[in-house]
């Protein structure tokens, strides 16, 4: 299984405590060590788990909108993006929990044409105003539809790490990663008011696979 690059620091930490706390285990509680070991086992099986990169086949896009992350769309609604666009939207977004791939994709190809970190709070995910309030980073691509996109990563409660590789003038391809969030979070897309919406709240979406919305070329 391929692990992304973001895993090396979580992994080395969680090696070295799991061995310290089996070692500890097995010299206190002697047989009784598993009841502890096994648990600390599956914990540390999760941390591999959650740190996987699938292989995906990513096709060209032009028109069509991907699903940035895999996770649950949970919000689709015509709001006031007041950060680049200045302008109603429909914003699209997508719950992952901490079992989900955190690789976060472009939603669509183009130039990206802004970015900025914001520090902030740490909200639930799930709250409305972790877009405005929590820590996250905001990007903008000029789509290959004459489009702007606004993109936007949110930590929620437990994730306390995002990072995004992406500069102003690099070129964007929809499907490929662009960044990362540790341990659950949220990305929210920002679309054209006359972009046709694919997806439906409830519907489960695998991250540069599923299309979500088609814009007017």
């Amino acid at each position: 299984m391929k692990l992304h690059r973001e895993s090396k620091g979580t992994i080395t930490v969680a090696t070295i405590l799991f061995i310290v706390l089996a070692v500890l285990a097995i010299y206190f509680l002697k047989m009784w060590s598993l009841l502890i070991i096994l648990p600390l086992l599956v914990v540390y099986s999760l941390v591999f788990w959650f740190f996987r990169v699938p292989d995906r086949d990513i096709q060209d896009h032009r028109e069509n909108v991907i699903a940035p992350v895999d996770g649950k769309v949970v919000m689709i609604k015509e709001v006031e993006e007041t950060e680049f666009l200045k302008e109603k939207a429909i914003q699209v977004s997508i719950f992952m929990s901490p079992l989900n791939v955190h690789i976060c994709r472009f939603p669509v190809s183009g130039k990206v044409i802004y970015k900025k970190y914001h520090p902030g709070k740490y909200l639930v995910a799930w709250h409305e105003k972790s877009s405005t309030e929590n820590e996250r980073t905001t990007v903008a691509v000029e789509s290959l539809t004459n489009h702007k996109v606004v993109f936007r990563q949110i930590a929620g409660y437990v994730a306390r790490r995002i990072v995004f590789y992406c500069n102003e003038g690099d070129d964007a391809k929809a499907g490929h990663e662009f960044g990362f969030i540790k341990f659950g979070s949220r990305m929210d897309v920002f679309l054209p008011l006359d972009t046709e919406i694919v997806c439906k709240i409830g519907d489960i979406t695998k991250g540069g696979i599923d299309v979500i919305a088609r814009m007017k070329d």
